[in-house]
């Protein structure tokens, strides 16, 4: 399962991603096995990725979740 780690409003680690579905500086959408992620604000940059892990830096206004099933 994902599992979300937000440091303030400028750092936000997810594990266990399954793709980037959407990315744009003030917009971006992360497919996990149990829904998808998206997260709105700006100067968004997507760092330390790996197949597994993403780290979203930047001013991070909101996050909404979509739930799947």
């Amino acid at each position: 399962k994902p599992k979300m780690t937000m440091q303030g409003f400028e750092k936000l680690f997810i594990e266990n991603y399954q793709s980037i579905l959407e990315y744009q500086d003030i917009f971006v959408r992360i497919k996990t096995r149990i829904g998808i992620i998206n997260i709105t604000g700006f100067n968004l940059k997507l760092n330390d990725m790996t197949s597994d892990d993403v780290m979203i830096e930047g001013d991070i206004d909101s996050i909404d979740f979509e739930k799947i099933g």
